[in-house]
């Protein structure tokens, strides 16, 4: 009980501790930022670059909406896709918004529920849609850090040899998913209350290829919304350091956070006005243009259900 204490109050002080740190870094990573540059490096995006930016943003939410589709496949509950992308949709804009429990979590029981799926099943959706995203996640984390595709800093803490070693541990980790889901004989397994049914192989591969290609497809947006002497290799390594920040920190949609890594990672190879530039049409595009699709989305969906309700309730 007393350990449980102990690591409940350690985990509240290192966000906290994230709470100050993030805000102090920026601050001084931006007092000395040239705004005139920024402005004008908004408005030199010509509305094709922009265009290109929002169908990238919208390529990545369908990939994400697809885990949906796999947790299909896997919990075998027959809603169709014009009933289950929809619902992937709006809780993932609302997750990138308002954190995980609240997009990824509370709204998904609430929409699945009132589309006529039990807890259970819900449940196993989740949980399966964690697993592609961090699955995939590592591997392409994996892939980029092991190679040393990320240039860093001088005096940063964890080095490149030690970015490499975290690439390869993150490797053999998806390794051993896809290997265990090929091969384990034990299908089910139990941690405290969590419970989880492994995957046949095929699923898991397509997992992995749906989870590494959002990731991917993220971090191709920011790179085309830099100039071309960006690195894409090197924005997409940065881009997934900075999603671990932002998960740590309990940001809501990582603000400030994504923009802390980026500005302290590219100090020096990239002009701070255009990046901040790029960074914020990123926010834009990927962001608020689809939360703003997502609240009306949803207001259609809880219409939709009301009306459900009042035609099954008896006379």
């Amino acid at each position: 009980m007393a350990r449980k204490h102990w690591q409940t109050w350690g985990k509240r002080l290192f966000t906290l501790a994230f709470l100050i740190l993030i805000p102090a870094l920026l601050y001084l990573l931006a007092r000395n930022l040239d705004w005139n540059e920024v402005r004008q490096s908004l408005l030199a995006y010509k509305p094709g670059t922009l265009a290109i930016g929002l169908a990238l943003a919208g390529c990545s939410y369908l990939t994400f909406a697809s885990y949906d589709l796999l947790a299909r496949a896997y919990t075998g509950h027959h809603l169709p896709a014009r009933q289950v992308l929809p619902v992937a949709f709006v809780c993932y804009a609302f997750n990138l918004n308002f954190t995980t429990w609240v997009g990824g979590v509370a709204l998904r029981y609430r929409l699945y529920s009132r589309l006529g799926l039990d807890t259970a099943t819900i449940t196993r959706i989740i949980t399966l849609g964690l697993l592609t995203n961090w699955m995939g996640y590592m591997l392409l984390a994996g892939t980029v850090f092991a190679l040393r595709l990320v240039e860093l800093p001088a005096n940063w803490a964890v080095g490149a040899s030690g970015l490499q070693l975290i690439g390869l541990v993150l490797l053999a980790i998806a390794a051993g998913y896809l290997l265990a889901c090929g091969f384990a004989k034990k299908r089910t397994w139990r941690w405290r209350e969590h419970e989880v049914t492994l995957p046949s192989l095929r699923l898991a591969l397509c997992q992995v290829v749906l989870g590494a290609s959002n990731w991917a497809l993220m971090a191709l947006l920011i790179f085309w919304l830099l100039p071309g002497e960006a690195f894409y290799p090197s924005i997409l390594g940065i881009l997934l350091i900075s999603c671990v920040a932002g998960v740590v920190a309990h940001i809501p949609a990582g603000l400030g956070v994504l923009e802390t890594v980026f500005l302290a990672l590219l100090h020096g190879q990239l002009a701070q006005g255009t990046l901040v530039a790029a960074l914020l049409g990123y926010r834009t595009l990927y962001y608020l243009v689809p939360l703003l699709l997502a609240v009306l989305t949803y207001l259609i969906l809880e219409k939709r259900a009301k009306a459900m309700r009042r035609r099954d309730k008896p006379a």
